[in-house]
């Protein structure tokens, strides 16, 4: 018996690809994460001068300069039946989120990330927060697009070109909840260095997380899947 629905040659042109992917793809250097820091975390530094958390949530969508959109994990229990394992679906787990810093002069989110962790266990005699609503935050990260879905939608020959003031158009975004630090990495001082800034890379934990489409709607809410309708998320 022959496949069903199986394309001629003709319809696998690559003119045929060309009109499918009328974004251009999506680009892993278009994008931007946020990161809400706890008040304690950012309070007045001399030698920085920022003394506000919006400040320092501000200064990160422009430092971060690498991070990832998250995987979406559920376990496997098997069940021993004759000989054969049968398969169902078990818990869902949220993988850590690490993102990478580029680390100015003033060290402002070097600095904001080892007090946060340090109010969480402090270095010198192992107190700390004990509240996890008072040292878990939530960030986002955003996927930027080069121009707008209706953009590339517009008549090809004269298409709705995007100017200097039009928002930068989001494709998607994923909101993480409930995160802290739990490791700020080293960094490596050397004299053989040369032409380079430094960064470094943090652990954040993650309770769990949203994806967002690009009117900041969630997508994987439980009303959606029963047939209702989608609710913001603030």
């Amino acid at each position: 018996m022959a496949f069903s629905n199986t394309p001629s040659f003709s319809e696998r042109t690559l003119e045929d690809f060309k009109s499918r992917l009328i974004g251009g793809g999506a680009r892993p250097n278009l994008f931007e994460c946020e990161v809400a820091f706890p008040t304690f975390s950012t309070e007045s530094d001399t030698a920085s001068g920022n003394n506000s958390d919006r400040s320092v949530a501000e200064l990160s969508r422009f430092m971060i300069k690498a991070a990832n959109l998250p995987a979406s994990n559920v376990a496997v229990i098997d069940v021993p039946f004759r000989g054969r394992n049968l398969k169902v679906a078990g818990d869902r787990t949220f993988d850590v989120w690490t993102i990478t810093v580029i680390n100015d002069n003033d060290f402002t989110i070097r600095t904001a990330f080892e007090k946060w962790m340090n109010a969480i266990n402090k270095h010198d005699d192992n107190s700390g927060l004990i509240n996890p609503a008072q040292y878990q935050t939530n960030a986002i990260v955003k996927q930027f697009g080069r121009s707008s879905i209706a953009s590339a939608n517009s008549n090809v020959t004269s298409p709705t070109l995007t100017g200097p003031g039009d928002a930068l158009p989001v494709l998607k975004a994923y909101k993480f909840y409930g995160i802290f630090p739990t490791a700020v990495s080293a960094i490596d001082l050397s004299y053989d260095s040369a032409d380079t800034i430094e960064e470094f890379t943090v652990d954040l934990q993650v309770q769990w997380w949203d994806a967002l489409d690009a009117n900041a709607v969630t997508q994987l809410s439980t009303a959606e899947a029963e047939g209702g309708t989608t609710q913001p998320v603030n």
